[in-house]
């Protein structure tokens, strides 16, 4: 688990500093309102909860564009785009002899033009209402502690789909880079840029729009990396961090295996919308059941601890958290006292604990995590899940191939058409080229799936480059062979991994791979280029040198510590708390930060792996990318892509 400061919480830390802005100066207004576009109020919600917002004095929110009230005693906090539109809303607010509000602090979630700064100063009666006029630099959504997203939820059709209409694909990749700059602009952190580069232009391989895509992206990163250097206060002059560059192509894998982790099999099997869990819960009084909505997020102890571990080793902490607690308990030893004294299930220890009196949030959350638990481990038994995982893993790592997907399909009719549909994407994936014409049409047979899942499939396998020889040896996702297997692998077993002790756990994402390559100094310059041509000073005389072996400018990190990083008392002797309590305590001590964006989606398995490489390096790696998606959403985006729009034919020189 990272023990450095939770890093991307430092933009809450602004958001909350933008709310507490109405209390300084000569503003005596205890309570004043928050104003919103349709963009910020996406940020705002990413990152606080209406009782955060509450507690900073904000009595009411409202949305820019719709008509309000005019409360002229109380001030205004506005956090808006700087789009010509929002400012003129913004005018017309403050302007004339009855403005709506007292005074309004003005906050821009990204960087505003010069013509629009004179515009507001044109205006005097407004210039005098104005307690503050900020560029926040905040358009990112912080998903977690060491990841976030530029919420381009259809980049993969608008980059990856029909090149025809290049407009979207300008449009988004402009979003996406202005976004992604706020980051740095937020963090203080200027990056060497490095992206995977498209294929050599020659007769024998093929360059297409998609194989641009992050040249594209890191070419809008710097320009507005180098504008941020000429206009933001205390911005880096120099290199302080390294950001990495991919698109979704590098692995076509992680976004459909089943992951064995507990956070990926909660996301992947409940059904759950974003973080939100509901259950059901004894009614008030004896009545019936009721339905309550939780959040899996950090500021639960036991989730932080557990999220990132295999499921059958949550499983196992889970019942002994529980058991410890029973036996800690002296009403739950009365209780006990009256069985056989034999092993109490998790389900009796849950409802034991449920039974109690004093029954706490530390236990109600513990019992939900039991209960969690048992319906994926429920869920795993019911659909055979074990099994399928074996082949899933075993076609990634060369021990399987066509037959075997076959003898599966013939054997187990009985599995779910997501998870036939998902074998054979990963097949799709390794094998592009079995996959072709009438073979392809054959195994989708075989397998009773329905045309829009054939596209899916289809998809996968072009997104893979099949009908491309040459791009599967030289291609962004290389098809790695091993001399001594027969089979054609995707990944190469890794030697004295902790994973690996845990049945279903060999797989994982090729970010990790590049990721340890960056590190140690190792990703090939030539297919991973970077825009701003490192000194001398940052690789010295050898190529291997990693970067955070080298003195460079210190990070304009965050020193604050979380409010819900300190200490609580622990649910059960065995402190999940601990998790957050040593999570400053080597932050100091941390190099230089990676980041890196894959356009297209990431998944959760990536997002673990950065959280994993963080104190495995001592170096915070953050993930960024246009959407976060499970294996579902995925899936459905890969469906509204047709045959077509994925053709290899749209050369672009």
């Amino acid at each position: 688990m990272s023990s450095v400061i939770l890093s991307l919480y430092f933009f809450s830390g602004l958001l909350h500093e933008m709310l507490r802005s109405a209390k300084t100066g000569n503003s005596k207004s205890t309570w004043k309102v928050l104003i919103m576009d349709r963009l910020t109020v996406k940020i705002m919600s990413y990152s606080c909860k209406m009782a955060d917002i509450t507690q900073e004095g904000v009595s009411l929110v409202e949305d820019i564009y719709r008509r309000r009230q005019p409360l002229p005693s109380m001030d205004a906090i506005y956090f808006i785009q700087p789009t010509k539109e929002n400012v003129i809303m913004f005018l017309s607010d403050m302007a004339g002899k009855s403005p709506l509000y007292k005074k309004a602090f003005v906050f821009f979630s990204s960087p505003i033009s010069r013509e629009l700064v004179s515009h507001i100063k044109k205006d005097s009666s407004v210039l005098t209402r104005i307690g503050a006029l900020r560029e926040m630099n905040l358009e990112y959504f912080a998903i977690d502690s060491q990841g976030f997203i530029t919420d381009n939820e259809r980049a993969l059709e608008e980059l990856f789909g029909d090149d025809e209409d290049s407009h979207k694909g300008d449009a988004c990749l402009n979003v996406m880079a202005s976004r992604i700059a706020t980051v740095f602009a937020s963090l203080r952190e200027f990056p060497f840029v490095r992206f995977r580069a498209a294929k050599s232009l020659d007769v024998t391989t093929m360059t297409t729009s998609r194989d641009l895509i992050p040249t594209k992206l890191a070419a809008r990163i710097w320009d507005s990396l180098t504008q941020y250097k000429q206009k933001i206060e205390h911005f880096p002059q120099t290199e302080t961090c390294e950001l990495l560059i991919l698109d979704r192509s590098i692995d076509q894998i992680a976004p459909v295996i089943h992951e064995w982790t507990y956070d990926a099999m909660c996301h992947d099997l409940l059904n759950m919308e974003g973080n939100k869990y509901v259950h059901e819960v004894p009614g008030k009084a004896g009545g019936p059941p009721e339905k309550k909505e939780v959040l899996l997020e950090e500021h639960d102890p036991v989730w932080l601890e557990l999220r990132h571990a295999h499921i059958a080793f949550a499983s196992e902490r889970l019942h002994e958290k529980m058991t410890n607690f029973v036996s800690k308990n002296k009403a739950a030893k009365i209780q006990h006292g009256s069985r056989d004294g034999g092993e109490l299930s998790t389900r009796d220890l849950q409802q034991m604990v449920q039974a109690l009196p004093q029954y706490s949030e530390q236990i109600d959350k513990l019992s939900l995590h039991v209960e969690i638990a048992g319906k994926i481990n429920r869920i795993i038994r019911e659909s055979g899940l074990r099994e399928l995982g074996q082949i899933e893993q075993d076609l990634v790592f060369g021990d399987a191939g066509m037959k075997d997907v076959i003898k599966f399909l013939t054997t187990k009719e009985d599995a779910t058409r997501e998870n036939k549909l998902r074998l054979l994407m990963i097949l799709a994936a390794v094998f592009p080229e079995k996959l072709e014409g009438e073979r392809g049409l054959n195994i989708m047979k075989l397998a009773r799936l329905p045309q829009d899942d054939m596209n899916a499939v289809n998809n996968m396998r072009l997104l893979a480059g099949a009908s491309d020889t040459k791009k599967k040896s030289t291609g962004a996702f290389s098809l790695k062979f091993d001399i001594h297997k027969k089979k054609r692998a995707a990944r190469k077993d890794r030697t004295g991994e902790e994973e690996t002790t845990w049945q279903l756990s060999r797989f994982y994402p090729m970010i990790e791979e590049l990721i340890d390559k960056l590190n140690k100094g190792e990703l090939s310059k030539d297919e991973y280029p970077c825009m701003n041509d490192p000194s001398p000073s940052f690789h010295g005389t050898s190529q291997s040198t990693p970067m955070h072996h080298v003195p460079a400018p210190h990070s304009m990190r965050s020193k604050r510590t979380p409010t819900w990083a300190r200490p609580r008392s622990s649910d059960d002797g065995y402190s999940s708390d601990s998790i957050l309590r040593h999570a400053s305590s080597d932050f100091k001590k941390m190099g230089q930060r990676i980041f890196v964006f894959i356009v297209g989606g990431a998944t959760r398995s990536e997002l673990r792996v950065c959280h994993k490489l963080t104190s495995k390096l001592q170096r915070e790696v953050i993930l960024g990318s246009s959407s976060l998606d499970d294996p579902p959403q995925f899936i459905t985006k890969l469906k509204l892509l047709t045959a077509n729009e994925l053709s290899l034919d749209d050369l672009q020189i």
